[in-house]
């Protein structure tokens, strides 16, 4: 899996996380965020999938890597919703790993779902956020979704 970084480039996720525990190690003494957060979009080619990782120095700026894929299925907005939830929490398991295996265990992920209680996807908040706290994972929902709702869109157009 390959990730975007608009001041590193292309990464693989071990250099993510790399570069994640070193952006870290610049200013120990703030607080941070990690948080994983997916979006998707229907296009004429298929559904374009986006998911993003955020390293967030709390009051002081944040990192950013995304994915990208293209599905050419174009599901229903439901099935959208869960596999971009399934996409973040493989994403979150995957990166937790990563984590331990450089020694960080003690950093929890964050996951930021596109969903929210105005619009269509109100119904499926309790579904989502389920699978999601179930795994293990906190999760956050619309306007606190930032990952899934500024970082992932921006990038599934």
């Amino acid at each position: 899996m390959i990730f975007n970084s608009p001041s590193k480039g292309e990464l693989n996720l071990e250099q993510v996380v790399i570069d994640i525990l070193k952006y870290i190690s610049e200013d120990i003494t703030r607080p941070y965020k990690l948080i994983v957060g997916s979006d998707s979009h229907p296009g004429a080619q298929g559904t374009c999938y986006v998911s993003a990782i955020i390293i967030h120095r709390t009051g002081k700026g944040a990192r950013y890597f995304y994915n990208k894929m293209l599905d050419r299925k174009t599901n229903s907005l439901r099935q959208r919703i869960f596999y971009e939830a399934s996409l973040s929490l493989d994403l979150a398991d995957r990166l937790s790993e990563c984590l331990k295996k450089h020694g960080n265990k003690d950093m929890k992920v964050e996951i930021h779902l596109d969903v929210g209680i105005h619009g269509d996807t109100k119904e499926l908040i309790k579904e989502v956020t389920g699978m999601i706290v179930g795994s293990g994972f906190a999760a956050k929902i619309k306007p606190d979704a930032c990952a899934a709702s500024t970082v992932a869109d921006r990038y599934t157009k």
